[in-house]
């Protein structure tokens, strides 16, 4: 059934799914860099980690909505691909004004990460690629659904009738906060600060551009749970991505299934992703990586895999280490694919 066809849903109200939270831990960043640079340099020919100064994001080729990627950081792992897979639940439809409000942060906030977008609203499943400020009134006692948002978000979907990519930017003034199923999102004060900068060119081994940092991080601190927030640049090349399609008539009850659901593209650099890479699943059954990118450019954007052009690539990545990580609407059972 396409999801044209479903009459309106509203999102949950924070008071009927449940919240975890989790305190990370804080490695010295020193300790920090030189893990996520052995992961570097072993799948790059040239590679660098180091602590830097942020730069300005609301300038181009990032534009968001915010400068910086720092103050009180935080991630958010909402629901999961069990809400997907093997059928899609259409109650799983989230506001992010209601789920901060709940958790009571009350910045004027930095929201950027992959998910998936909100259906009901755009009118099919899609990707969602969220860059947004969520602008708190300090006069109020919190959030409030009548709060602005300053909106860079875009969403990435397929065409039914062509199967090409279609990339939608909201407007900067647009309200909208929402999203379906799943996502993983890195919130901040918007601050500029001293990030973690990561440069890599030419590919020489088998892990994409974050596997291999947070496969490093799984290697040195496990169920000792750390988790990174950012944004990086992919430029020189083409990357592998994925569109979701529509909802899929039948269930997609293996991985064989997922796959020839999904639309995949080759799609053409520069990229600009955000996400987030935590070290492991641990019991909150975690992504441990998830990004997405998109650029306006090239009107392309998806689900980001790897590149597939591994002798001229580039990489400029920035990220953060949070403090404390959200588990927001744990699926009860545990997916045992889909999470790639």
């Amino acid at each position: 059934m396409s999801s044209k066809e479903f009459s309106a849903t509203h999102p949950l109200k924070p008071s009927d799914i449940n919240f975890t939270t989790r305190k990370l831990h804080q490695p010295p960043l020193d300790e920090l860099i030189n893990v996520l640079r052995e992961g570097v340099t072993k799948n790059f020919a040239e590679a660098s980690v180091e602590l830097a100064d942020c730069p300005n994001f609301m300038e181009w080729p990032y534009n968001f909505p915010r400068e910086g990627l720092c103050g009180d950081p935080v991630i958010l792992d909402v629901g999961g691909p069990s809400y997907l897979l093997p059928t899609f639940q259409r109650e799983k439809y989230y506001n992010l004004k209601t789920l901060l409000q709940h958790l009571n942060y009350k910045h004027n906030t930095l929201a950027i990460g992959a998910g998936a977008g909100p259906w009901p609203r755009v009118g099919s499943n899609c990707e969602l690629i969220m860059k947004l400020n969520l602008i708190n009134d300090k006069v109020s006692t919190g959030y409030s659904e009548e709060m602005a948002i300053v909106n860079e978000t875009h969403y990435a979907s397929v065409l039914e009738s062509t199967g090409e990519c279609v990339l939608q930017r909201l407007a900067r003034n647009q309200d909208e906060a929402t999203f379906a199923l799943l996502a993983n999102l890195y919130l901040c004060e918007g601050k500029r600060e001293k990030v973690i900068k990561v440069r890599a060119k030419k590919r020489t081994g088998k892990l994409d551009f974050i596997s291999c940092m947070q496969k490093e991080l799984e290697k040195r601190y496990g169920d000792n749970l750390v988790g990174l927030g950012g944004t990086f640049e992919v430029k020189n090349g083409k990357v592998k991505q994925h569109v979701m399609p529509d909802f899929s008539n039948t269930p997609l009850t293996t991985e064989a299934d997922l796959n020839n659901w999904l639309r995949f593209y080759d799609m053409q650099t520069p990229l600009i992703a955000v996400g987030t890479f935590v070290s492991a699943e641990t019991d909150l059954d975690l992504r441990v990586q998830h990004f997405h990118s998109a650029f306006d450019d090239n009107k392309l954007g998806g689900h980001y895999h790897i590149d597939t052009t591994p002798d001229t690539i580039e990489y400029v990545g920035y990220f953060s280490m949070a403090t404390t990580l959200y588990r927001v609407d744990q699926p009860p059972n545990k997916l045992q694919f889909g999470k790639d």
